[in-house]
């Protein structure tokens, strides 16, 4: 499916995209919520509204949870369970990721690593602009394991 799609934080309008973006239905690339209002829409379909954050970039509490070392914090910082900390992004988009404390044991910290809109509300608007369905991926021969006729 491709489609034309803009994105922002409601209420603040922090544009998040604003693109042609090509994504295969059922794949989990797409927010949840949006990928859920796609289903089954036809070229030239449009739409738009807010999808709440549990639907756009999740319920933090299902977010992965990390073992780290006592040392890879901030001597100062605050280790306590439900504290966040922000650890800064080396990616492209600079969006920090939040640490948010699990569990403090010894020299231990488990930390939830919580995506920085995890509880923001997503403005939202699409337009279809192309449904086909997905190439699948090209087979290596020697996966086949072909055999040469006698």
């Amino acid at each position: 499916m491709t489609l034309k799609v803009d994105l922002s934080v409601a209420g603040t309008g922090q544009q998040l995209e604003k693109s042609t973006v090509e994504f295969i239905q059922g794949a989990g690339k797409m927010l949840p919520g949006l990928e859920a209002l796609l289903e089954g829409l036809e070229k030239g379909a449009k739409s738009s509204g807010v999808l709440k954050a549990k639907d756009a970039f999740g319920n933090p509490a299902m977010h992965p949870v990390k073992k780290m070392k006592r040392t890879e914090f901030p001597k100062d910082a605050k280790l306590v369970e439900g504290e966040k900390l922000v650890a800064a992004s080396a990616d492209k988009a600079k969006m920090n990721v939040i640490l948010q404390i699990v569990k403090v044991q010894g020299d231990e910290v488990d930390v939830r690593l919580v995506h920085p809109l995890a509880e923001k509300d997503i403005q939202f608007s699409f337009e279809v602009m192309q449904v086909t369905d997905p190439r699948p991926p090209p087979v290596p021969a020697d996966a086949l394991d072909l055999k040469e006729e006698s």
